[in-house]
């Protein structure tokens, strides 16, 4: 018997493990090389420190991602709790999502950065949409001074106008979506942190919005078995899309693995990155699963889960 005879039916076996690998790669993974054919941005290496000296901190930074993205991010000095602002620009219309913390000019703020975009565009105006990741008063204080702009539409923090708005018919089971002109948004529902909570995908960027129920700090649950639901709902839809950052709107966490600032903390000099990916909306939901309902406070190396009952 000869070596060849041998040959050709390993050879097969063979080929046949290469393409079934060829196969699940196709799958799991973008075109190349072009950056998954999503519209690119730039987040920071740090954000500004809050503290300890006040005096010289404005109330927000903005950064720009790219020309159609700013990330506001307020100051500790204004609120401890920091939180982050998102404002994005379509062709027809541009979203704020959240107002931030306490008494703050963030109306000022955001107008300005909205005139800077329409000089560069050469544009007179465009509508401004105000919704929220949540109902939370750390994201909703400059409601009232949002509603001062014209042209200007606040979606109020409340269920039942969330739902209109966005035109849900079965929440939260469904996912709306909105359009900003040639900038198509879903919007996913994510009780659990809070009842009105949802996640906004941003399908030019491919970035995922995920209010308070991911973000590198504590994930505090409010309602556990909505809460497992939501995040479950979130590995749904995030399956075989490409995710380029997850963007919750706090750092509580340090860059020391497990190990976060504790709360009201304004000075934080060695903060955890912002941007977090699907792998750790993955570990959350893994970790959910295996809690079968019981939520109970657990500490994974950049984020804790903290059911507040």
């Amino acid at each position: 018997m000869k070596l060849s005879d041998h040959f050709c039916p390993i050879c097969a076996v063979f080929i046949l493990i290469l393409l079934f690998a060829a196969c699940f790669q196709t799958e799991a993974q973008v075109p190349q090389p072009n950056g998954g054919g999503v519209r690119t941005g730039v987040l920071p290496r740090t954000w500004q420190i809050s503290g300890p000296q006040c005096a010289a901190n404005p109330e927000f930074q903005i950064h720009e991602f790219n020309q159609d993205f700013y990330i506001f991010r307020e100051s500790g000095c204004s609120n401890y709790e920091k939180p982050f602002l998102y404002l994005l620009f379509g062709k027809e219309k541009a979203l704020l999502l959240d107002t931030g913390a306490g008494k703050t000019d963030v109306a000022r703020a955001v107008k300005g950065q909205i005139d800077q975009w329409l000089s560069r565009n050469h544009r007179e105006g465009i509508p401004l949409i105000v919704a929220h990741t949540h109902a939370h008063r750390d994201h909703i204080s400059g409601d009232q001074e949002l509603k001062a702009l014209p042209n200007t539409t606040v979606v109020e923090p409340n269920l039942s106008a969330v739902q209109v708005f966005f035109g849900f018919r079965n929440w939260p089971t469904e996912i709306a979506t909105y359009d900003l002109g040639e900038r198509v948004l879903d919007v996913v529902p994510i009780p659990g942190h809070e009842s009105t909570s949802i996640a906004v995908y941003d399908r030019q960027t491919a970035v995922l919005f995920t209010g308070d129920s991911l973000y590198p700090g504590r994930l505090y649950v409010e309602d556990g078995p909505a809460f497992a639901l939501s995040i479950q709902r979130l590995v749904d839809f995030t399956h075989g899309k490409t995710v380029t950052h997850v963007l919750g709107n706090h750092i509580e966490q340090t860059r020391t693995a497990y190990l976060d600032y504790p709360i009201r903390t304004v000075y934080q000099p060695d903060e955890h990155q912002l941007e977090l990916g699907r792998a750790h909306l993955l570990e959350l939901n893994a970790a959910l699963r295996e809690m079968n309902g019981k939520i109970v406070r657990m500490a994974f190396r950049d984020f804790t889960i903290w059911p507040e009952n």
